[in-house]
């Protein structure tokens, strides 16, 4: 069974950080559900989905995408056992701050804190390359595109000197 990721936004307003995420995902051939449940607000609906998520079985990786006070990832971490990378929206309102509720989560609760769209879908597209050879060598094949363009660069600086 192929690998999936299901990304869960704490509110409509995520949108468009979860597109950059599932916009990368898709390139790269990954199935990808995007579903809105907020941990305050919501958290029966939510607590159902990751059920439903869970019980369906398969290789798969949530992604939470939650801003300001992000319960989310925790929840989501704490009530599945596949592994869960939080990429959270910043926000310059609180100065970063908000980011610390990513950051800090109670014992025996570890999802993955990455910041960046593209390098969440990365993480996923990793994580579930463990069992899809397929997948694995389009991360490795990723690799070795950025180390040619760091090796070009030299070369460029190198010829200017």
């Amino acid at each position: 069974m192929a690998g999936r990721v299901i990304i869960v936004m704490g509110s409509g307003s995520d949108r468009e950080h979860a597109e950059r995420i599932s916009s990368r995902l898709s390139q790269w051939g990954i199935a990808v559900e995007t579903r809105v449940a907020s941990a305050h607000k919501s958290a029966r609906h939510l607590l159902a989905l990751l059920e439903q998520y869970e019980s369906a079985g398969g290789p798969r990786v949530y992604i939470a995408v939650a801003g300001r006070s992000n319960a989310l990832g925790g929840l989501v971490d704490a009530s599945v056992c596949a592994p869960v990378i939080v990429c959270p929206p910043y926000s310059d309102r609180f100065g970063g701050a908000d980011l610390y509720s990513s950051l800090r989560m109670p014992s025996g609760v570890a999802p993955l804190v990455v910041l960046e769209p593209e390098n969440a879908a990365l993480a996923a597209a990793k994580i579930l390359g463990l069992t899809d050879a397929p997948l694995q060598a389009l991360v490795l094949d990723l690799q070795r595109q950025a180390e040619k363009r760091i090796m070009e660069d030299d070369e460029a600086v190198r010829g200017d000197e």
